[in-house]
């Protein structure tokens, strides 16, 4: 029995008629490749029987404390039920990618039920070139991105032929925990929570005024100023604090409440030719896809008639989890929000700015402790947890209000070989992640072999020509690629040798453990 951190609790509180909490990736597959030419439930679910007892998230459910007295818990599921988590479904002909993008987009608007382990896992047949899809649906609350690369690591194979699993070790059958006895755990818990946060507060205290825009207080700007005002006062010889410069993001169509449907589109771009944008302007690899994405977003607010003079503030998550917490669930994340430069129309100048806005970004954010969110987010009581949320989340929407950011944009490292499910060969795997109010667009990157793949999520009413980011962002590319084209050519950078990917932080795409990709 394991309790949930306070991050942990803020994607459960997040949770409301309109906004889910959970993340999910779509993973085609060739079942050519498999025993007999075949990949169906029986296939799918033989692999999930030999192999839940490795993954713990999925055997688990929520057990909520009484009068909310403290955060719940994971508790193994006495009733756990496979058949219910493991569905299918099959595409009309001919299995376009419109229609399956339009499948997922209905099947990630439907929240997970909350009375078992969170998760779902869809076959989903009928595609062209008779491949199927596997869509994977797991709840925020049990897994980061870090975790989830886990999870997939756990399912999929190196080979088709498999992998001997060890069989579950023999424990005592352990009765689930009553009512009263998760009370009382609570109840001894209560005493030590004050003692943790005194312990936290000098790790968060230097770094004060940014706590508002970590928990996503609306105003957090003015609040910040206000707190550094305070801290300078208090410490006017802090070399160590980085000055922080006013983020102001401006309001566009996807910054407003959100509804509870969905639109989803996917494609993919070449990683060499990325690499080679990356060898010739001597950037990183997501300084390159950042400044796709703020092409492809600026593409869709000129047509729109909805550019902002100001560029756009991204939020980018970041992973944090450390080598002793690999094999640990739960979310180890930081946050960093970015002006990505939608106002600058060439995008080589895109580029540039993305380059050194991102490089200022890392640097500020190195200067924090890694746990600045944990600890934040542990400070609020349980009990004022989801109410405290879902206001702030309500503000964030309100047109007085400035929006903390507009979108959410994730780049998380995938396999550079080719991995196998029930030995189906994977031919390219999607990320489908959350939108919330105030940021009704979330762009998310996953590389695998030799494509970088792009899953985009966004609000069915605010934008219904979602493609329109996956078509700009390949645009972006073209471009950039016929500028450097006479340099490759002529002596032979961009050969695709990129770096891979530092454990901490999302500056590095491509080069990532087998097996292992979702989005953060």
């Amino acid at each position: 029995m394991q309790q949930l951190t306070g991050l942990d609790t803020q994607f459960l509180a997040m949770e409301t008629d309109t906004t889910t909490g959970h993340v999910a990736s779509l993973a085609i597959l060739d079942p050519s490749t498999a025993p007999g030419g075949k990949l169906g439930l029986a296939e799918l679910t033989a692999v999930l029987r030999g192999r839940l007892h490795l993954l713990p998230p999925m055997t688990q459910k929520l057990q909520k404390v009484p009068f909310a007295i403290a955060r719940p818990y994971w508790i193994e599921d006495p009733h756990f039920d496979l058949g219910y988590h493991v569905r299918e479904l099959a595409l009309p002909a001919p299995g376009s990618q419109e229609q399956l993008s339009e499948q997922v987009a209905r099947l990630h608007a439907r929240r997970l039920d909350r009375s078992r382990p969170l998760w779902e896992i869809y076959l989903i047949s009928g595609l062209a070139d008779g491949y199927v899809a596997l869509y994977t649906k797991l709840h925020h609350a049990a897994i980061d991105g870090v975790s989830g690369n886990e999870v997939l690591s756990v399912l999929f194979d190196l080979g088709p032929e498999g992998r001997t699993v060890a069989p579950p070790r023999e424990l005592p059958d352990a009765e689930a925990p009553n009512t009263l006895g998760i009370f009382a755990r609570g109840v001894l818990n209560l005493p030590w929570h004050p003692i943790e946060n005194a312990r936290a507060l000098p790790r968060i205290l230097p770094h004060l005024d940014i706590v508002p825009a970590m928990v996503g207080v609306p105003g957090s700007r003015a609040i910040s100023r206000t707190l550094s005002r305070v801290r300078n006062a208090i410490e006017p010889g802090d070399k160590a604090v980085i000055e922080r410069p006013a983020l102001r993001a401006p309001h566009v169509p996807f910054s407003r409440r959100i509804s509870p449907h969905r639109r989803f589109a996917f494609g993919s771009v070449s990683l060499d030719e990325v690499k080679q944008i990356k060898n010739h302007f001597d950037v990183t690899v997501n300084d390159v896809v950042v400044s796709l994405v703020a092409g492809a977003v600026r593409t869709w607010l000129v047509a729109h008639d909805a550019l902002p003079e100001r560029p756009v503030v991204a939020m980018v998550p970041v992973s944090v989890r450390t080598e002793e917490q690999l094999g640990t669930y739960g979310n180890r994340v930081s946050v960093m929000m970015v002006e990505i430069p939608t106002h600058m129309p060439d995008p080589v100048e895109r580029l540039r700015a993305t380059h050194e806005t991102l490089k200022s970004a890392k640097q500020q954010h190195n200067a924090m402790p890694a746990s600045a969110l944990q600890d934040v987010t542990n400070f609020i009581p349980f009990a004022v947890h989801a109410r405290a949320t879902r206001l702030m989340m309500g503000l964030a929407a309100s047109p007085q209000v400035r929006p903390l950011c507009n979108l959410v944009v994730s780049n998380v490292p995938g396999s550079p070989i080719p991995i196998y499910f029930a030995g189906a060969r994977m031919k390219a795997i999607y990320p489908v992640s959350a939108i919330a109010n105030g940021t009704g667009l979330n762009v998310t990157i996953m590389s695998y072999l030799d494509r970088i793949n792009i899953g985009v999520v966004g609000d069915r009413e605010q934008m219904p020509d979602l493609s329109v980011i996956v078509e700009g962002m390949r645009a972006d590319v073209e471009q950039l690629v016929t500028v450097i084209a006479p340099t490759v050519d002529g002596d032979g950078e961009g050969d695709g040798n990129g770096q891979g990917p530092e454990r901490q932080g999302p500056e590095r795409h491509g080069a990532g453990q087998a097996g292992t990709s979702t989005p953060v």
